[in-house]
């Protein structure tokens, strides 16, 4: 598939990166210039396959366990294991373990730029990863509630982007104003999954 192809090319060419990032992050403070050295490293799968004749790409929204990240709208992922070869691996791994995305069955065409999330430590290692048919999902219902797909198209759709209220982990009673995509079927995304999508749309525009 020839966006397919235009894409593993690019993604191994210098990336849109931090400045990316920042058309959608939710910060209050500025990122820190030194991510800092005990920062847990992860990794996310992006994974792209056909559906109704259109390219799609996953997200799942997490079930609510009161941990730093409960209900939020994400890629599947989480942080890296010893037993993992490399941050590929990882990302493949967990996508297996909370959706049942089988990984022999994914090629990964490359990665984003990483990302350094505070309210965490993790440092985040987005991949890109195509697989020549629909997943055939195997939900693990604790950490996933539902699967969203979405079509690529969405993420250039001009009226995707918009302004949400959300509140502060370290402070309920602090609300801010933050950027966000909302989808057609109404689920919002904002935080670093928002920013990770921010590189991949701008990556995307440069195919149009």
């Amino acid at each position: 598939m020839e966006k397919i192809e235009w894409l593993k090319e690019r993604l191994a060419q210098p990336l849109p990166g931090t400045g990316a990032h920042e058309l959608m992050a939710a910060r209050v403070k500025p990122m820190p210039h030194l991510i800092p050295y005990d920062a847990r490293p992860s990794a996310v799968l992006s994974a792209l396959f056909m559906h109704k004749d259109t390219l799609h790409t996953l997200l799942i929204k997490r079930a609510e366990d009161g941990k730093a990240h409960s209900g939020q709208v994400s890629f599947p992922g989480g942080r890296q294991e010893l037993s993992d070869d490399d941050l590929a691996a990882t990302a493949l791994r967990e996508a297996y373990e909370e959706v049942g995305i089988i990984p022999a069955e994914v090629e990964i065409l490359g990665g984003l730029t990483p990302l350094y999330i505070p309210v965490s430590n993790f440092i985040v290692h987005p991949f890109i990863g195509y697989t020549a048919r629909r997943p055939s999902y195997r939900i693990n219902n604790k950490e996933v509630a539902r699967i969203i797909e979405i079509p690529l198209q969405e993420l250039l759709h001009p009226d995707r982007k918009t302004k949400i209220e959300v509140t502060s982990p370290a402070d309920a009673s602090f609300i801010r104003t933050v950027p966000a995509y909302t989808l057609p079927d109404g689920t919002v995304i904002w935080g670093a999954t928002a920013m990770i999508f921010s590189e991949f749309q701008v990556l995307l525009g440069e195919y149009q």
